[in-house]
């Protein structure tokens, strides 16, 4: 199988990297020519919970070296998604399968807006990872990748995907029922990344400060009820809980959001606590937290270049 990802941020190079260790052809699609050069030299560097390793990966900025692909996994930010899946269009044949491993909530619907929805599959990994330089990531933790199309329909494509990440060591089963893991997902990102891109703080230490702890816990209990509203059937009982038990499990983590923020760079808030407020409007639930923590993450964003350095 062929598989070309688009994007090589910290979960794209991740990503590539293990699957460089199957028997698949595998291609890194990144917009950034300097990027993709080096990382056709060098490969891509490992550290962290898997040891240390290097890996040989074909990186290219031009797609027509490409060709067309079996299978695309589409893992750049959210707001760049429609740009990046039409830049890649060359490479969607009749047979190949888009994969998001986005963050988020409407990557599917953007993606199928260009490709056909029946094209497009709904993954979500917790699998977590730092980017140090290009092509050198921390791989900073292990987890469950789930994936399945929205139809609920699990075809022969999405198996083979399946058997081949879990042959290169990424544990990976579907489910009929994407929706729900997305937006459990979207959950927990709502609970974590806007606070901690707002407090600089590691995941583990939202917990230890009680005015975090209970901004948290609001912003995750407005999701909540903005699910329930949707008939958005969660994975978890207690979804609360997991929050703060992934808090824990990941306290030495610096979110995706955080690293944005540190890099000067536009983050997800629009496609995660923005989601919440969007659709909270729209069914007349409350979200004050949510729109609070959006119109912060914003103006941290905007004051990029006037805010006080430390």
């Amino acid at each position: 199988m062929k598989i070309t990802i688009v994007g090589a941020g910290a979960i794209g190079s991740l990503f590539a990297a293990f699957l460089s260790k199957s028997k698949e052809e595998i291609w890194i699609l990144d917009k950034d020519k300097e990027r993709a050069s080096r990382i056709n030299q060098q490969g891509i560097i490992v550290e962290g919970i898997s040891g240390n390793w290097q890996v040989p990966v074909k990186a290219t900025a031009d797609v027509k070296e490409i060709e067309k692909a079996d299978l695309l996994i589409i893992c750049v930010k959210s707001y760049d998604t429609k740009s990046a899946v039409t830049a890649a269009k060359s490479l969607i044949g009749e047979e190949t399968s888009v994969l998001t491993l986005q963050n988020g909530i409407g990557n599917i619907e953007i993606i199928g807006e260009v490709v056909g929805t029946e094209k497009v599959i709904g993954g979500t990994t917790n699998m977590g990872a730092t980017l140090l330089n290009a092509g050198h990531i921390r791989h900073a933790g292990r987890g469950e990748t789930v994936i399945g199309r929205i139809d609920g329909k699990i075809p022969v494509e999405i198996r083979l995907i399946r058997e081949i990440f879990n042959k290169a060591g990424i544990e990976t089963r579907t489910s009929r029922d994407i929706k729900g893991f997305l937006w459990s997902k979207l959950l927990i990102n709502a609970g974590i990344n806007a606070l901690t891109a707002i407090t600089r703080l590691k995941n583990g230490s939202l917990l230890d400060f009680e005015g975090t702890r209970k901004i948290l816990r609001i912003a995750v209990t407005e999701g909540i009820k903005v699910a329930k509203r949707k008939r958005i059937k969660l994975i978890y009982d207690d979804p609360l809980a997991k929050v703060e038990a992934v808090c824990e499990a990941t306290a030495g983590n610096i979110s995706s959001m955080l690293q944005d923020v540190l890099r000067k760079k536009r983050t997800e808030i629009d496609f995660i606590n923005g989601v919440i407020v969007r659709l909270g409007q729209e069914l007349a639930i409350p979200v004050p937290v949510n729109s609070l923590l959006v119109d912060l993450v914003k103006t941290i964003e905007a004051g990029y270049n006037l805010a006080v350095e430390r």
